[in-house]
């Protein structure tokens, strides 16, 4: 119950209220699943809206694509493999990734006309991965050359173009936008890592997901591709069109996500449920373990969820583009995660020390591990920039603890 885990029973009420009066009876958006959590307990869980055009209401086995939600389970992955001592933070990418061994960074040249290049100052360590200081870029930012070229070469399209290596290869040939270290920006990053896992465990991104951490988990809903049988529950997804509103992007029917991908796209390609990653979740907020069973240890979960941004920075100071899956202010980033360092910077009510992250569909999670709360929310509208729900969402679940 509610008020068992802290929480003003009324106050908690008033979630669903606010959701369906402000983004479900307006359209804005198809449905809305919430998920509150509190010292292992689920306090509140509620589905509102279809899961298809003209369909029943969403359910707690609705399946939804979580996109970048996928980066943290990926930095997951990473950690362990460090934990083993295969690699280290400061180990230099191309020690694992040869094809990024001598990678320049952009000074002049793209649009028909070949790159120009001058070094880096440091070669790219897998810290930069984790924490999106590699100086990679994403080609739908619509920002540079580079992400130009990644556009022209399709780099980010997962079904029938490019595997994993072939897009680590494509990438090697690229410039980067910044030397590894100097700057943040939201990239490719965390797919990147994904081959860098596969490399050092010798399994592939999907299997290594689904036998170290999926299974331990219990996460049986969670995958790259949607099985046969449970494709009667992936929910339809939106994209927001100026001038149009919400348009069909995916149908959950025929859906691209019921296919398995060509690339194994470790930033944003898994499908799961509210229940699976609420089960991440609570291991995460468990320090590393959930049911006796141990993913990561305790001191190096603490490790993803400090700051690693330099200097104490925020993203507000570090980001070299406008787009992210958070808000920039009193935002440092951890190793897969964004973290809160400073609330009033934030300006809404929350916890130094948070961390969380989202997806470009709207999906969000929060963990926070001095109230021991943590929150999975589910719809599938992109881009996620378009209502500020999550930040309403939180402010709520905050107004609700007693």
């Amino acid at each position: 119950m509610p008020s068992a885990a802290g929480f003003d029973k009324s106050r908690l009420a008033r979630l669903d209220a606010f959701v369906k009066e402000r983004y479900l009876d307006t359209g804005l958006l198809p449905n809305a699943q919430v998920l509150v959590a509190r010292d292992g307990e689920i306090a509140h869980f509620s589905s509102q809206g279809t899961a298809r055009e003209g369909g029943k209401t969403i359910d707690e086995g609705s399946l939804f694509r979580i996109a970048s939600m996928t980066k943290p389970i990926t930095s997951v992955a990473f950690m362990m493999l460090l934990e083993e001592g295969k690699v280290a933070l400061d180990t230099p990418v191309h020690h694992v990734l040869p094809e990024f061994k001598g990678l320049g960074v952009y000074n002049g040249g793209g649009a028909g006309v070949p790159f120009l290049t001058k070094a880096c100052e440091r070669p790219m360590q897998m810290v930069d991965l984790l924490r999106h200081t590699s100086g990679l870029t994403y080609g739908f930012q619509n920002r540079t050359n580079i992400d130009a070229a990644m556009r022209e070469g399709k780099f980010e399209n997962w079904h029938g173009n490019l595997d994993l290596d072939e897009f680590v290869a494509a990438l090697g040939k690229l410039p980067l936008e910044f030397s590894p270290g100097t700057a943040w920006n939201y990239s490719v990053s965390t797919d990147v890592l994904g081959a860098v896992v596969q490399r050092l465990s010798g399994l592939s991104l999907d299997q290594f997901f689904a036998t170290r951490i999926f299974q331990p988990l219990k996460m049986d809903d969670t995958f790259f591709a949607v099985p046969e049988g449970k494709v009667d529950r992936l929910t339809d997804c939106y994209t927001f069109v100026p001038d149009k509103g919400r348009v069909m992007y995916d149908r959950g029917a025929e859906s691209a996500w019921s296919r398995m991908p060509r690339q194994l796209s470790g930033g944003g390609g898994l499908v799961s449920t509210a229940l699976d990653y609420h089960r991440f979740c609570q291991m995460l907020l468990n320090g590393g373990e959930l049911e006796g069973e141990r993913i990561i240890g305790r001191k190096t979960l603490e490790l993803m969820t400090m700051n690693h941004l330099p200097d104490g920075g925020d993203l507000a100071s570090w980001s070299k583009s406008l787009f992210s899956e958070a808000t920039n202010a009193g935002v440092g980033f951890g190793l897969g995660f964004a973290v809160n360092i400073n609330p009033a910077a934030n300006m809404i009510p929350g916890s130094t020390g948070e961390y969380y992250w989202g997806g470009m569909f709207s999906t969000a999670f929060f963990v926070d591990p001095v109230e021991k709360v943590h929150m999975v929310f589910m719809t599938q509208l992109s881009p996620s920039s378009v209502y500020p729900i999550r930040r309403e969402l939180k402010t709520l679940i905050y107004s609700a603890l007693v």
